[in-house]
């Protein structure tokens, strides 16, 4: 572990009766040696670690952990107590105490080396060597790696394994650098492999992928994964393990994964991509359930398999999506980084949307030309309260680009391109290149980031690139491409279809309305109705001239449809679909008043081609309509219930109500069509479910 931990760093007779003044001992060795520069603030950013969950170990092992801008450089210390420490462990106190010190900006190698004795601790003959070892450089060299420890002793036939006869061994008794025995026999005996249960294909093993995290991403991470490693080893079973760390992770084959019989995810933080594991039967438990018992998850996880107990959570795709095969391709990665910039804009477009929506319906269409509320605002007044509701709303709009440009480069490099992104899409608004503008900002900043992060650094170097040298290079290189060189012919492209859209009228502006109708109801939510969503709230964040409020205002009609017109289809003809339709039924009614088209997926997902055409067909009927009435809307989320924002109010009413019953009338009819050639003998109402779901 190179020079991370030497012989200063130890400290074989730990005193301390806590867990906070071990944790001070061992930290004040580091600061002696100039690698914390703050001892009580490095000392708070590990309370900071320890109150998010306990940091003990079964087996007498305790590893207060934490990343800090008071480390200098990667440290781990050790201390060995008699007595024990309590970090928090259900088998009792901590005799093996691990300080593990990382740099805010500690790179993926630091990382790499302290996941390193993550899974050294799950070695038995390692920890029995730190208990039985003399003096600190021997300990020290032993952590570092730089001596090997002794092979462990062979189980004893007599009941209790191998933590019994560790202490019960003559040796151990006697040495006076071991751990007490009482501190020994704490160690769990090894779990009793479970039985081997029937797998899908009798000529192969039975195949597990599993995921593990933790808060910090450094020390139980690894440590769970190393456990469930040998413990598929053990059982037989083809185990894989996706560790995802702090500083990011490598994902999973897809081939992998669709050949796992069964996953396990051992996790205290949400696991990343987890759709990707989506129809598996699946375990779920505390990453400290992967160290401490995973044999049993194993054999959970075997059980559920054969039961064909599927648990994993369902996909967050749409129909459209999850119909086609894994894909790779340039593409599919741009249309995944494209939707990260989106969905991570969509809750400022709702607060900030409605806020603005609220400061009209209180104050009036006026209410934009509001003095500041730091200078005037009257407690009594409702306009005072109407500007202040629209100018909170505006502050939050003032977010859109710069969180789309910020999450595009995320969705592409992760942590380091939220600056760059962030600096290109404000960049983008000072310079007025608009929705346009942030989309190319983040695409630019994310290649930017993944071009830096390809060129070899010296080592010295690594441990500031995350935090100082990939943001500043980055923010250089966007900046000076956003102002000088692509920003202003942005600017100028973006200004242009605004004026576009302001002077459409007529059969020009039917044909937009119906082919954002068609988007809208394409993919229920998915990325071609997300492009069509933030097209329409760039165009009103950016300039909300007529053209730009129409958009908005077909966008939206046409995004209420599939639900609305589902929840009519099961009122009137409830024979036609499932007993679980019926009930999705009832509550497609408010998901569709509300504007969340997503209400419709259930249906699209049991019969896509009879859904989503009709679907399609009522969107573009809406948006054709809305266009046609010069319906327009300056709230862009809320469905009917910010009609009285609407231009027209009565008009996108009736709008909405025409493609809601053209898509009700033609689910109904192409589902009765369906039925026909099956219900020729007279089947009974119950039959007719039966033969939908078959049929579907």
């Amino acid at each position: 572990m190179s020079q991370m931990i030497t012989a200063d760093l130890v400290d074989l007779d730990l005193a301390a009766p806590t867990k906070q003044e071990a944790t001070r001992s061992l930290a004040t060795r580091m600061a002696g040696l100039g690698r914390v520069t703050d001892l009580d603030g490095f000392l708070a950013d590990v309370a900071a670690r320890e109150a998010q969950m306990p940091t003990g170990l079964e087996g007498g092992i305790g590893i207060p952990h934490c990343r800090s801008a008071h480390v200098t450089e990667p440290t781990l210390a050790f201390g060995r107590s008699a007595s024990g420490v309590d970090f928090g462990a259900t088998d009792g106190p901590a005799d093996l105490i691990f300080l593990i010190a990382a740099p805010a900006g500690a790179d993926d190698a630091h990382l790499t080396i302290l996941s390193g004795l993550a899974r050294q601790l799950m070695n038995t003959a390692f920890t029995d060597a730190l208990r039985a070892v003399g003096d600190p450089e021997s300990a020290a060299a032993l952590i570092r790696g730089d001596e090997a420890p002794a092979p462990a002793p062979a189980p004893a036939s007599a009941p209790g394994g191998e933590a019994a006869a560790r202490a019960s061994a003559p040796e151990a008794a006697q040495a006076p650098e071991a751990a007490p025995a009482a501190v020994a026999a704490r160690v769990p005996a090894p779990e009793a492999a479970p039985a081997p249960a029937a797998v899908p294909d009798a000529g192969r093993p039975f195949r597990i992928v599993a995921v593990t995290s933790c808060p910090t991403g450094i020390a139980h991470t690894y440590m769970a994964a190393e456990a469930l490693e040998q413990a598929g080893d053990g059982a037989g079973v083809q185990l894989t393990v996706e560790p995802q760390g702090s500083s990011g992770f490598t994902r999973l084959d897809p081939a992998v994964i669709a050949a796992a019989d069964a996953v396990i995810f051992a996790h205290d933080v949400p696991v990343r991509d987890r759709e990707r594991f989506a129809g598996k039967p699946t375990v779920d438990v505390g990453v400290k359930a992967g160290i401490s018992r995973p044999l049993e998850l194993i054999a959970e996880a075997r059980d559920k398999a054969a039961r064909g107990d599927v648990s994993a959570a369902p996909g967050k795709g749409t129909p459209v999506e999850e119909s086609g095969e894994a894909d790779e391709s340039y593409g599919a990665k741009l249309r995944t980084w494209l939707m990260s910039g989106v969905s991570y804009m969509v809750p400022f477009v709702a607060a900030g949307g409605l806020l603005i929506a609220l400061g009209f319906a209180i104050g009036g269409y006026g209410i934009d030309k509001a003095p500041s509320v730091l200078e005037h605002f009257a407690w009594g007044d409702h306009t005072s309260w109407a500007a202040l509701l629209f100018q909170i709303g505006g502050l939050a709009f003032a977010f859109l680009i710069p969180v789309l440009a910020g999450y595009i480069a995320y969705g592409m490099a992760d942590r380091p391109g939220l600056v760059p992104g962030f600096v290109g899409g404000s960049i983008a608004v000072t310079i007025k290149a608009g929705f346009l503008g942030g989309l190319i900002a983040g695409l630019l900043a994310g290649a930017v980031v993944l071009a830096i992060q390809r060129v070899r650094v010296p080592a010295a170097l690594r441990g500031i690139m995350p935090v100082v040298v990939i943001p500043l290079i980055s923010s250089i290189v966007v900046g000076f491409l956003m102002f000088l060189v692509i920003g202003e012919p942005i600017a100028e492209l973006q200004s242009a279809l605004t004026d576009w859209l302001g002077s459409m009228s007529g059969t020009n502006a039917v044909v937009l309305g119906v082919v954002l109708g068609l988007m809208m109801c394409f993919d229920l939510g998915g990325p071609l109705n997300k492009v069509a969503y933030a097209f329409a709230i760039g165009g009103i964040a950016d300039n909300p001239n007529d053209g730009n409020l129409k958009v908005m205002a077909a966008v939206m009609a046409a995004g209420m449809v599939p639900p609305l017109a589902m929840a009519l289809a099961t009122t009137v003809r409830g024979g036609l679909f499932t007993r679980t339709e019926r009930e999705n039924g009832k509550a497609a009614w408010v998901l569709g008043a509300s504007f969340i088209t997503e209400g419709a997926i259930p249906f699209a997902a049991a019969d896509p081609l009879r859904v989503i055409p009709a679907s399609m067909a009522g969107g573009a009927v809406t948006g054709a309509l809305s266009m046609a009435f010069a319906n327009t809307l300056r709230a862009p989320h809320g469905g009917v219930f910010v009609a009285p924002l609407v231009g027209n109010p009565l008009l996108y009413l009736v709008a909405v109500a025409a493609g809601v019953v053209v898509t009700a009338g033609l689910v109904v009819l192409l589902k009765g069509i369906r039925r026909k050639p099956a219900s020729a003998p007279g089947p009974r109402a119950g039959d007719a479910e039966q033969q939908v779901t078959v049929a579907a």
